[in-house]
């Protein structure tokens, strides 16, 4: 249905234009308030414009002299974003993604636990060992691979009936490891889980942390724009006392892809451990103050003005405008999880903490029933179903999963602020339609 192949001649005009129209056609429409499927929806036109801008200027942010305005705005966003986590932020990186600003913080927490290895390498180290929960995001575990730490030394920790990392199990993960002869280095918390949108207990993680003296990561991709929200920002209390911290825009804050920010403490940390002092491009006799360029305390090299698009959205919406949006993100989640209470057809997973609202769809044969988990095998088949008769439609798109002992279930997660308590209702009404039609 789509020309893929590339020929050694070009094509016409109008065949250009076809294929544009019919790319459009056949790709998902993710700026609808009806895709509610990923961590990111919507399609903001101040973010839009700045994309566009700076598709247009093709600049690459790693030197003063080559990308002026991005490099002073990137400096002026960061330090605005330390300001809102506390006075003792003082430096941060954007990233192509929150999974590599994990990933770069792992790198961070190695360099603060030893410096040497940055030249050394680790064939001459202990086991290192990182310690996250069972629902945090994969990519501590990926990253662990990547820089020679290991995935079996990611120490996953148990979790509560919402999702929330234990400290009690965090602590004596610790205290096993250290009696077997491994080497802590460091926590990951989250605030905003992928699946049930958990926010981890940070000040009783921190204690911990002070305690074994082990860096603290807060992965707050999904959940860090609260901040934004004077009603609900108490749910990142404690994320000033950690060492890094990862806040997505692209996700709560509906900038457009990719848009993410790894923010650390320590000022000095992220060039000491990234620097290399390249003279083709970091000169020392340059005509302007070196430390203007940012660039060599980033792993890439040539990289995208993804702050342009987040200033802009900034500048015309002000902190204001991201806490309404913010807050009407969640006042839709609130609704949401009120009508799948109220709704026979549909049951909760697990308590609300977030815009997540997890819920399975009951046939007419499962309702009533006390505990549908004794019915695992025929409820795990549910959602796969009615989402596979869900694409083909083509009205909405929402995801599903198993997760731990439960069987697959949907997951609501809104970014558009465009949506309200009718598309709510509808978007309920539609699977309830669906779910008739399969399970009749």
């Amino acid at each position: 249905m789509f020309d893929f192949p590339v020929e050694q001649n070009g094509v016409t005009q109008e065949k250009l234009l076809t294929l544009i129209k019919n790319t459009i056609k056949f790709s998902v429409k993710t700026g609808h308030r009806y895709f509610v499927n990923q961590l990111f929806s919507g399609l903001d036109p101040y973010g839009l414009a700045g994309q566009w801008l700076t598709d247009a200027l093709n600049a690459s942010v790693y030197t003063y002299e080559v990308a002026p305005i991005f490099t002073l705005m990137e400096s002026a966003v960061i330090t605005e974003m330390c300001r809102m986590i506390g006075p003792e932020w003082n430096d941060g990186i954007f990233c192509p993604g929150g999974s590599m600003a994990n990933g770069i913080a792992i790198h961070l927490a190695r360099f603060n636990y030893n410096k040497s290895i940055k030249k050394t390498g680790m064939f001459q180290h202990s086991r290192l060992m990182l310690f996250t929960s069972e629902e945090a995001h994969y990519s501590t575990q990926k990253f662990a691979s990547f820089i020679g730490i290991g995935e079996d030394n990611v120490i996953l920790i148990e979790t509560d009936e919402v999702g929330r990392m234990l400290p009690n199990r965090l602590e004596e993960g610790i205290q096993e490891q250290l009696d077997f002869g491994g080497v802590p280095i460091l926590v990951v918390a989250t605030l905003g889980t992928t699946v049930r949108g958990a926010f981890d207990p940070l000040n009783e993680i921190a204690e911990i942390c002070v305690k074994y003296r082990l860096w603290l990561h807060v992965d707050a991709a999904w959940g860090g724009g609260i901040i934004f929200s004077q009603r609900h920002r108490s749910k990142l209390n404690g994320i000033e006392r950690a060492n890094s911290a990862v806040i997505n825009p692209h996700k709560l804050l509906a900038v457009p892809q990719q848009c993410s920010i790894l923010l650390v403490k320590d000022k000095n940390i992220l060039h000491a451990c990234h620097s290399k002092g390249a003279e083709y491009l970091f000169q020392k006799d340059k005509y302007y103050d070196q430390s203007y360029d940012p660039g060599d305390k980033y792993l890439q090299c040539g990289r995208k003005c993804d702050v342009f698009k987040f200033w802009l959205m900034w500048k015309a919406k002000g902190s204001s405008g991201f806490a309404k949006h913010v807050d009407a993100l969640m006042d839709a989640a609130e609704y949401f999880e009120e009508q799948v209470l109220a709704r026979p057809e549909f049951r909760l997973v697990s308590k609300r903490q977030y815009i997540n609202v997890c819920f399975w769809y009951l046939p007419r044969y499962l309702r009533g029933k006390k505990d549908v988990l004794e019915h695992s095998i025929q409820l795990h088949k549910v959602a796969a179903q009615i989402k596979g008769a869900m694409v083909k439609h083509g009205a909405i798109m929402l995801g599903y999963q198993p997760l731990k002992q439960f069987p697959n279930f949907f997951r609501f997660v809104a970014q558009n602020s465009a949506l309200g308590r009718k598309d709510v209702d509808f978007i309920l009404d539609h699977i309830a339609d669906l779910g008739r039609a399969i399970y009749k």
